[in-house]
C-alpha cells in the first residue's frame, strides 16, 4: 500500500487523537501519512489540527494534515477510518447516570451494558449508519477501526445495518490486563504468553504462561496472601469462575447482578458509584488545558499509547504480521456464543487485513455470562433495526444489573424517562412513551 490516508471521525476527542497520532508517527513508514481530521465542533477541530501539527513536528514526521467540518470530505479516498465519536458528550453521560440514580439504580461507568450502555448505543446508532453510508460511497475499501463504546453493540449494529465487512472494534483492556497481571506475578510482560477471548469488557484470560509454565498458580498464591487483592470485583470473579476477566472491577461490577445491588458488596469491594462522572470532568479539564497550551505556543508533551489502531495500520500498510485483540462478528469464532454477537478474539493482522482467530468453546460458566451480555446487546440492536421501542425495555429487563435492582414496572418507567431525555438523539421510531 502507498502512503495511507487516515481519517479521524470525532477528532475533537483531542487527548485520544493525540495519543493515536503519537503512535502513528512513531512508525517511519507512516510519517508521511495523510491525516484527515473531522469533528462537528469547530473549536475542537481547530485544537485537534494544532495538536496534530505539533506532534508531527515533535516526532519528525511530514504528514499531510487536513481538517474538515464535512465528514465526506474527510473520508474521501481514506484507507483507514478511526471512529472516536461520543454522541452527546458529557451532557448525555450525566443524563445516563442521574436519571437511573433517581430510581436507585447504581452505575460506575455506564458505557457498555446497563441503562447507560443501552442509551449510549441508541444515540450512537444514527451516526454509525450515516458513517457507514459515507464510507460505502467515498472509501468502500477502507478499514473502519471503531473505538466508540458500547463496543460490542456498535460493531454488531455496523455489521447488520450498514453491510460493511472491514470493521473491527478496538479496546485496550486485554493488553493492559496482561501488563498488570505480568507486573503482579513479577514476570516481564515481554516474556509472558497469553490467550484471551470472550466479549468486550468481559473477555477471559484462558492461558497465562511463562516458558510453558502456567502462571495462574502464582497468581492464586498472591491473592491468598493479600486481603486487599481479594477486595476487587475482578479478583472475586476470578476466584469463583476460574478465569481472570479482562476489564476493571468498576466495569466488571456492572455486567453481573451480584455486586452493585448490595451495600455490603459495595463496601467490601470498594466500588465507586458514579465514578465515571469524575472522569468526564477530568476529560473536559484536560481538553481545556491542552487547547490553552497549544494556543499559547506551549503544547503539552504527548506519550504514545500502545493502542491497536496504529499497529493495524502499520501491519496492513507494510505487511508486518502482528497479533492484536479485535471485536468482530462471531460467525463461529467462539462456538458456544451466538453467531450474530460481537466477540473479542486474537486477530492476525498483515497485508491481507484483520483476520480473526477461531477459539473454539469457552468454559461453560464463562459462555453463560457472555451469552447474557450478548442477548441484551442483540435486543438493543434489534430495537434500532426493527424500529421497535419495546425492545429497549426488553433489553433493560434482560440486563443483569438492572433486572437485579428494579421490579419490571420501574424498569419500564425508567426507560420512558430515558427516552424522553434523549429523544432528540434517537431515531424517531424509538421515541415513544410506552407507559
Amino acid at each position: 500500500m502507498s502512503t495511507p490516508k487516515i481519517a479521524f471521525i470525532g477528532a475533537g476527542s483531542v487527548v485520544f487523537t493525540q495519543g493515536l497520532l503519537a503512535d502513528i508517527f512513531a512508525f517511519p513508514e507512516l510519517k508521511d501519512s495523510h491525516i484527515a481530521l473531522h469533528d462537528i465542533d469547530a473549536e475542537r477541530l481547530s485544537t485537534a489540527e494544532a495538536a496534530a501539527r505539533h506532534i508531527a513536528a515533535e516526532r519528525g514526521a511530514r504528514p499531510r494534515i487536513t481538517a474538515h467540518a464535512d465528514r465526506r470530505e474527510a473520508l474521501a479516498g481514506a484507507d483507514f477510518v478511526i471512529n472516536i465519536v461520543q454522541v452527546g458528550m458529557g451532557e448525555a453521560t450525566r443524563t445516563d447516570f442521574e436519571i437511573p440514580a433517581r430510581y436507585g439504580l447504581r452505575q460506575t461507568i455506564g458505557d457498555t451494558l446497563g441503562v447507560g450502555g443501552i442509551f449510549r448505543a441508541l444515540r450512537t446508532f444514527p451516526l454509525l449508519k450515516a458513517l457507514g453510508e459515507d464510507i460505502a460511497a467515498v472509501c468502500p475499501e477502507a478499514w473502519l477501526l471503531n473505538y466508540t463504546n458500547p463496543m460490542a453493540m456498535n460493531v454488531q449494529y455496523l455489521a447488520e445495518a450498514t453491510g460493511l465487512t472491514r470493521v473491527v472494534g478496538l479496546c485496550h483492556s486485554v493488553y493492559w490486563t496482561m501488563r498488570d497481571l505480568s507486573d503482579l506475578v513479577g514476570v516481564p510482560f515481554e516474556e509472558v504468553t497469553y490467550r484471551a477471548a470472550g466479549v468486550n469488557h468481559q473477555a477471559w484470560v484462558l492461558r497465562f504462561e511463562h516458558d510453558g509454565d502456567d502462571l495462574y498458580p502464582r497468581l492464586d498464591a498472591l491473592i491468598a496472601g493479600d486481603e486487599q487483592l481479594r477486595r476487587r470485583v475482578r479478583v472475586d470473579m476470578y476466584r469463583r469462575l476460574g478465569y481472570y476477566p479482562t476489564e476493571t472491577s468498576e466495569h466488571s461490577s456492572e455486567y453481573v447482578p451480584w455486586y452493585l445491588g448490595h451495600d455490603s458488596e459495595i463496601e467490601r469491594l470498594r466500588l465507586p458509584i458514579g465514578a465515571y462522572l469524575d472522569i468526564v470532568d477530568q476529560n473536559v479539564a484536560t481538553y481545556d488545558k491542552t487547547r490553552d497550551a497549544l494556543a499559547a505556543g506551549a503544547p503539552l508533551p504527548v506519550e504514545g499509547t500502545m493502542e491497536y489502531a496504529p499497529q493495524i495500520i502499520h501491519s496492513i500498510t507494510t505487511g508486518t504480521p502482528r497479533t492484536v485483540y479485535g471485536n468482530v462478528p462471531n460467525h463461529g469464532l467462539i462456538a458456544n456464543l451466538p453467531a450474530r454477537g460481537t466477540v473479542e478474539v486474537p486477530c492476525l493482522v498483515d497485508a491481507m487485513g484483520v483476520q480473526p482467530t477461531r477459539v473454539g468453546e469457552l468454559p461453560p460458566q464463562l459462555a453463560a455470562l457472555n451469552r447474557a451480555y450478548l442477548s441484551m446487546n442483540d435486543l438493543v440492536v434489534r430495537a434500532a433495526l426493527e424500529d421497535d421501542p419495546r425492545h429497549i425495555r426488553h433489553a433493560a429487563m434482560m440486563d443483569p444489573a438492572t433486572s437485579g435492582a428494579l421490579p419490571v414496572e420501574r424498569i419500564w418507567q425508567l426507560c420512558d424517562d430515558m427516552v424522553a431525555a434523549h429523544a432528540d438523539r434517537l431515531q424517531p421510531g424509538l421515541r415513544a412513551n410506552l407507559g
